[in-house]
């Protein structure tokens, strides 16, 4: 077909084609046609206000007071070593060129389990009259059978005693109140940095049977460098070694260690429980490790 251009011959016609084409090719450009409706002016997009963060990691070389702050009432996930097991651990990791300390607790075991863990304030517990100067409460085991109340300042970070969750569990109420308050954590958290904390028990209760002991706690901050954990990577984690001696009026010594790996504002990421008698501190085989983690059974898995 022989296609005319002759065909809009009108210098009007001509004009208003021109402008049709010019609009359909800059239309991005913010072509208007002649006598279209202006488009108003819209107001610029205003984003949402950034809420700060309460901590933020600085990697000093050292965990202060607030670095290691509680926030009560929000569940932290771990996984968790099945009771009865026996995880295998590498506490001495590898050092690299650089001279960085390097631990990998990334590997995922199909038969490991998952806890929710929270802080929770202290008022409202059956046993809060025991504790005048406590702050807040932690579960103490993985069962939840026991919680642990605690107090920090800005000098330290302290264990005051141990309670059953319930005033009358089926396995016994236990009520420990340390006469002096323990100190596991002394401020700043750094390499190198060691002390020993003594806690006594007189007319207590442990599992519905009177308890009296001395329980001594030494605690070093051995090493500082980078954790994997399977969903997770700290680049400035503290590794604390606590030996703790337990000694009761009645019965024998035990000894345990617990090996604690902590961050700035996370607060411990990982934790493994040495047998009770261990006296290697590079020991291969636990009681109990815990990581911090996702639930790998998927969303809505109830805990």
């Amino acid at each position: 077909m022989d296609f005319k251009m002759n065909t809009y011959t009108s210098s009007s016609g001509a004009r208003t084609l021109g402008a049709a084409l010019l609009c359909g090719l800059i239309m991005l450009g913010g072509c208007v046609e002649e006598n279209a409706t202006p488009i108003p002016d819209r107001a610029a997009y205003e984003p949402a206000e950034i809420e700060a963060l309460s901590c933020v990691p600085n990697l000093d070389g050292k965990i202060s007071s607030n670095e290691l702050a509680e926030t009560l009432g929000v569940p932290v996930t771990q996984s968790v070593s099945p009771a009865g097991g026996s995880p295998t651990v590498d506490l001495a990791g590898k050092v690299d060129s650089s001279d960085n300390r390097q631990w990998d607790f990334s590997a995922r075991d199909s038969a490991d389990q998952y806890i929710q863990v929270e802080a929770s304030d202290l008022s409202g517990k059956w046993y809060a009259s025991s504790f005048p100067t406590g702050q807040f409460v932690v579960q103490g085991d993985s069962a939840g059978r026991t919680e642990n109340i605690y107090s920090r300042d800005s000098d330290g970070f302290y264990l005051l005693g141990v309670a059953s969750t319930e005033e009358n569990p089926p396995e016994g109420k236990t009520l420990l109140v340390y006469e002096q308050p323990i100190a596991l954590y002394l401020f700043p958290l750094e390499k190198g940095k060691t002390w020993v904390s003594v806690g006594t028990t007189r007319n207590a209760t442990l599992r519905g049977i009177p308890y009296a002991g001395k329980d001594t706690y030494t605690v070093t901050v051995e090493a500082v460098g980078e954790l994997k954990l399977p969903d997770l990577t700290f680049e400035q984690t503290h590794m604390v070694r606590t030996e703790i001696l337990l000694e009761p009026a009645v019965g024998m010594a035990v000894s345990q260690q617990q090996i604690s790996f902590i961050f700035e504002c996370f607060g411990e990421v990982a934790r493994v429980i040495s047998n009770t008698g261990e006296t290697d501190d590079f020991f291969t085989t636990a009681q109990e490790v815990r990581k911090l983690a996702l639930d790998e059974r998927g969303t809505g898995a109830s805990l």
